[in-house]
């Protein structure tokens, strides 16, 4: 009885292993198109060369475009692990971007960037110190940025209760840094509290123009980078309603 089943166990055997080599070949080849796609989509490190060749109109263009993605939900794939490996040796950001700190302000996605495509300075109400001016000078002197962008937002808390003269610890010292906004804004009727939306906007984005004001006031080096045009220095708001950043004239 044994030796008249061998054959067929034979052939049984030989037609599992047959198919599992088909199908480790299916794997293989299903792997290797998962993998040339994700090359595909891995975006490069920008180098010093490419960096080099950018002018500050060519960055603005680029971040209205990424805003416009990031609104319709069409951002780009990206491969952050391979991104940082190939940002380990130097980093060609295209600009630097002053911003609030507010946690629903993603500001990389914002504008569809990744890893090694810009800086980004953070504070509450996004204004100009010392600290904030030799980060952008290192920015853009010693590493090349072609665009100084500061982007307030809606609804930001900071300008909220620098309006309302709120007083508590480090804050009321902080908030000191807005108040020029705040007698700047003189356009919208009505109350000036934080309860008046059109107060709100007005003076989040006079606090934006103040800055950039600031930047080419309180720093020589920029504001030469400025006239020469080898930088740009702009002014936006992000609106949390849409995801538009609006930039400013």
């Amino acid at each position: 009885m044994k030796n008249y089943f061998k054959p067929f166990v034979f052939i049984a055997l030989s037609t599992v292993v047959i198919a599992v080599q088909a199908q480790d070949m299916d794997t293989s080849e299903n792997n290797k198109v998962l993998i040339d796609k994700n090359r595909i989509l891995v975006e490069d490190v920008l180098s010093a060369e490419e960096q080099a060749l950018l002018s500050p109109e060519d960055v603005l263009m680029n971040l209205r475009a990424g805003n416009e993605r990031f609104v319709r939900s069409d951002l780009t794939a990206r491969d952050h692990s391979v991104q940082i490996r190939e940002s380990v040796a130097g980093q060609y950001p295209k600009a630097i971007v002053l911003s609030c700190v507010d946690s629903r302000v993603p500001v990389e996605d914002v504008f569809d960037k990744g890893i090694g495509d810009m800086f980004v300075a953070r504070v509450a109400g996004n204004f100009i110190n010392n600290d904030i001016l030799g980060s952008m000078e290192f920015a853009c002197k010693v590493s090349g940025a072609k665009l100084i962008l500061v982007m307030g937002h809606e609804n930001c808390g900071a300008i909220h209760a620098a309006i309302d003269d709120v007083e508590l610890g480090n804050i009321t010292g902080m908030l000191a840094n807005i108040k020029p906004a705040i007698k700047m804004s003189t356009k919208a009727k009505g109350e000036r509290s934080s309860k008046n939306r059109l107060f709100v906007h007005e003076v989040s984005e006079n606090n934006v123009k103040h800055a950039v004001e600031k930047i080419k006031a309180d720093s020589p080096i920029l504001n030469e980078m400025y006239i020469k045009g080898e930088v740009a220095i702009k002014g936006a708001v992000y609106d949390m309603d849409t995801g538009v950043v609006n930039f400013l004239d």
